[in-house]
């Protein structure tokens, strides 16, 4: 079957999710693409329509083993009509636990027919150069895999002649799902004197949680530790202070060292 064109979605605080669904897209080469980005609050205000002759692909990163509240809420927005869909999960080298079969129950109610899924593994978003987990990825090996992953996903659809004669996915997982959806509410970073309130921090925040004009201001009520304000630090003048965060990094760090690789269903 031809799809007129190619969504593709994504949840990306520190940019390793952007990454592989960008890399998928290049696998698939379908006509016409469109990025939606719901990272910043503003983004999170669109809603989305789609038809059985485009394909969407959803990427999201996985939170303690689940689709993190705010992305869930605003997928279950998505106005689709029997729409081929691809499930994309990236998480931090521990585990994804239930989150895939999560995105494709959530993309399935909304009207999507999921046709393929995969987790990814990115940098998780508490490491760092004192206690790095999956550091640098994905890395040119995942990005690799992304793109021959879009390759198979264009031949499954090359395949049949409409939405309706393709096979369906079978995604290991769980319900009730387990995990955490709604994150911690705790004070965590600490801001040195080496700050110069650029407001780079305020910006990247994906919950528009921190001061634009004072940086030191910070709405722990929103934070969802994603830490795209740490990463993104021109200055490095944010780090963690002592805590379940920094504790929880440590850890991490001592248990998640091997290597785990990214797994696809078709």
């Amino acid at each position: 079957m031809e799809t007129k064109s190619l969504k593709l979605v994504c949840f990306s605080p520190t940019g390793t999710t952007k990454s592989v669904i960008q890399g998928i897209a290049q696998g698939i080469h379908r006509g016409t693409v469109e990025l939606i980005d719901i990272t910043k609050p503003d983004a999170r205000k669109q809603r989305l329509q789609t038809s059985e002759n485009e394909l969407l692909v959803v990427a999201v990163p996985v939170y303690m083993g689940r689709v993190p509240a705010l992305v869930t809420e605003w997928l279950y927005g998505v106005k689709a009509q029997n729409t081929p869909a691809v499930c994309i999960v990236v998480y931090g080298n521990r585990a994804y636990e239930n989150a895939l079969f999560e995105l494709k129950n959530i993309l399935v109610k909304c009207g999507c027919k999921p046709i393929a899924g995969a987790a990814y593994i990115g940098e998780h978003s508490f490491s760092s150069s004192e206690t790095p987990t999956a550091e640098g990825r994905p890395d040119a090996s995942d990005l690799n895999h992304a793109e021959l992953f879009g390759h198979k996903i264009n031949e499954k659809l090359l395949s049949v002649s409409s939405v309706d004669h393709i096979s369906t996915i079978n995604i290991p997982g769980n319900y009730p799902y387990g995990g955490i959806t709604e994150l911690w509410s705790v004070d965590f970073i600490e801001v040195s004197d080496t700050c110069t309130h650029c407001g780079i921090c305020a910006e990247v925040c994906p919950l528009g949680a921190i001061d634009s004009e004072n940086s030191n201001l910070i709405d722990t009520e929103k934070c969802i530790t994603c830490c795209a304000c740490i990463k993104n630090c021109p200055q490095n003048a944010r780090t963690m202070k002592a805590g379940p965060v920094k504790e929880a990094a440590m850890r991490l760090n001592n248990l998640y060292r091997e290597r785990k690789e990214p797994v696809f269903f078709l």
